[in-house]
């Protein structure tokens, strides 16, 4: 049975050719880096030219801690490394477009965090930029490289469960916002910067639907000023349905992080497992019952890797993979403005009471 999830996890593999592999530098030095970005690309054989950041003495911790060759002081002089093909920004999203724009016109391809802009204006305007210098931008919304996560959608792809009806999320979870004040303050929290990952990964699977209705709110006693509870419901044409619930004030110490895919002629269940001990976390699990394989029940998929540092590897991979062929790198800056304009039309229905449509 076993032997079914060959091709399953040759989908999920994130291994970098090394004729792909061209030196990157990184932009940033916060947790994420060092914790994520750095472990990720040293295991996947990357090349790193130096780490630039606004806090000099972080980014010689960082360097030292990594053994990276260099700490360059100041941006100009990062984008002026003719070495350094690619730049990997990892900086607070206010942030992000100056530097992308400072990118481009270095001729540097680019990967940025998510979320990738604040509004799909601000996309178009850097995308446009971009595509006339020949140059591409990938986002890192890395939960779509997540092993237990890529493995769903191959089973996905591979028709294991027929046409898709549902796909959930339910995260209920004690987050700690403090570490980033700018997120404290935030008066958008949830969506924008925690189940951004999740739509992005329905709209992986189920593409872009059609209405969408939020409803989000606090719980007494929070520190930060946004939403922390949110139920996101997408809706598509026919019979597909995605749902996202969210609560990052669990105060009793349960956390429960699960996903579902449903289909015509099965489903996959599975677990996240970075959520039950963040940031160290614990593998995925992953378990599917298909009527067209068939599985006889329900079989567990054996997941080996993790959210952090693991899934990290996977949108740089595809960006230099793109660079090497003249491919798109998944996702690419311009499909991810869906992801965008979902967060925007989740928002918009939170603040109206009404479903809205998705443009």
């Amino acid at each position: 049975m076993l032997d079914l999830f060959v091709p399953i996890a040759a989908a999920c593999d994130t291994a970098i050719a090394a004729e792909h592999r061209v030196p990157v530098a990184v932009v940033g030095a916060g947790a994420i880096v060092d914790v994520a970005h750095l472990p990720a690309y040293r295991a996947a054989g990357l090349e790193i030219t130096g780490v630039y950041d606004v806090n000099m003495e972080r980014a010689h911790e960082v360097a030292v801690r990594h053994g990276l060759p260099r700490v360059y002081s100041s941006l100009e002089e990062l984008l002026g490394d003719e070495r350094a093909r690619v730049v990997d920004i990892a900086v607070a999203p206010r942030a992000q477009p100056g530097i992308v724009r400072q990118a481009i016109a270095a001729g540097k391809h680019m990967l940025c965090q998510k979320p990738f802009v604040p509004d799909a204006k601000t996309g178009d305007e850097l995308i446009e930029l971009a595509e006339r210098a020949g140059l591409l931008i990938a986002v890192n919304q890395q939960l779509r490289y997540d092993e237990g996560m890529a493995a769903a959608r191959a089973m996905v792809e591979a028709g294991w469960i027929g046409e898709v009806t549902a796909m959930t999320f339910t995260v209920n979870v004690t987050t700690d916002w403090t570490p980033w004040p700018w997120l404290v303050r935030s008066d958008r929290l949830e969506i924008m910067y925690h189940s951004i990952h999740y739509l992005d990964a329905i709209r992986a699977v189920l593409g872009d639907p059609a209405r969408v209705f939020c409803a989000g709110g606090r719980t007494p006693g929070q520190v930060a000023a946004g939403e922390t509870r949110t139920i996101s419901v997408l809706v598509y044409p026919g019979n597909a349905r995605g749902l996202v619930h969210a609560t990052h004030e669990n105060r009793t110490g349960d956390p429960e992080a699960t996903f579902r895919i449903d289909g015509r002629h099965g489903s996959i269940k599975g677990t996240l497992g970075l959520l039950y001990d963040y940031p160290h976390g614990r593998p995925d699990t992953l378990e599917v019952s298909s009527e067209v394989v068939p599985t006889d029940g329900w079989l567990a998929y054996p997941v080996t890797s993790r959210w952090i540092p693991d899934a990290f590897a996977g949108p740089i991979g595809s960006l230099l993979r793109a660079i090497a062929t003249g491919g798109r790198p998944d996702p690419a800056a311009r499909d991810n403005l869906g992801t965008i304009r979902l967060v925007d039309a989740l928002y918009t229905s939170m603040d109206s009471g009404q479903s809205v449509p998705v443009k």
